[in-house]
């Protein structure tokens, strides 16, 4: 029974091809794909997916605001890109029997630069999610360390940090307040996602696509049938059977949603 923890399926080419993509996606044995909010019209799309396709489940969040603008600005996207966040939250409050968690919300020092207004989302989000009483869903893209300092705040959340790569002590920090891990698919050819799986337990490790980023298959677009891959590494560095595995990360699910 797989599950791609963390995926985006209202990005281009997945969209278009959304009723291939899941029909793969069950072919290859997933029970669950969750995709991921990260803005209004991203959130909407996220619930309408979920919606129409069984094994589809929606998270619902806000990206740090600067940071998606730098990258709508990079890929040649003009205007100025802002939200109400007040509004957007309540948004996600009144669908909050439709989601699984609250996600994917976060830190990016690398592509965004206004650290304290990302600090301030981020917070408002965390408190969202201790309201709702629902996980969260944590991007932190050169920022690791401050996540895991204003998580220290928040006592009780169930986090999962979604391809997390901090140091080696920052990944023990993690495991050691008891947050979730996901190995992505491009765990195939990294070292730093394979030396994880072996420092951290099997029950705080779950599977995630990224889709349709992180392939495991160069020049290939990744997609959640792809997750299969992140598996079988886990199964390889644990040394026990892929179904084992499975199981015990199925459980985590069960656990945490």
């Amino acid at each position: 029974m797989f599950i791609d923890i963390h995926s985006h399926l209202d990005y281009e080419p997945l969209f278009s091809e959304i009723g291939s993509v899941v029909k793969n996606a069950s072919s290859s044995g997933l029970k669950i794909v969750v995709t991921a909010g990260i803005h209004p019209e991203s959130n909407r799309a996220a619930l309408k997916l979920a919606a129409g396709y069984d094994i589809v489940k929606a998270t619902l969040g806000l990206y740090p605001v600067d940071a998606l603008q730098n990258e709508l600005e990079e890929n040649g996207q003009a205007g100025t890109y802002s939200v109400d966040v007040d509004k957007e939250i309540a948004f996600i409050r009144e669908n909050r029997e439709k989601i699984v968690a609250i996600g994917e919300i976060g830190l990016d020092f690398k592509t965004g630069k206004d650290k304290d207004e990302q600090i301030k989302l981020f917070r408002q989000m965390l408190d969202l999610a201790l309201e709702l009483d629902k996980p969260v869903v944590i991007h932190s893209r050169k920022a690791e360390s401050d996540a895991l300092d204003i998580l220290d705040d928040y006592k009780g959340l169930r986090v999962i940090l979604h391809c997390f790569s901090g140091k080696k002590k920052l990944v023990i920090k993690a495991r050691d307040k008891g947050y979730f891990l996901t190995v992505p698919t491009n765990v195939v050819r990294s070292q730093q996602f394979q030396d994880m799986i072996r420092m951290v337990p099997l029950r705080q490790l779950f599977c995630e696509t990224d889709s349709p980023y992180l392939s495991p298959f160069r020049e290939k677009r990744n997609e959640p049938a792809f997750v299969v891959e992140s598996y079988k590494k886990i199964a390889e560095i644990k040394g026990m059977d892929i179904s084992e595995a499975a199981n015990i990360i199925y459980n985590n699910w069960q656990r945490v949603f």
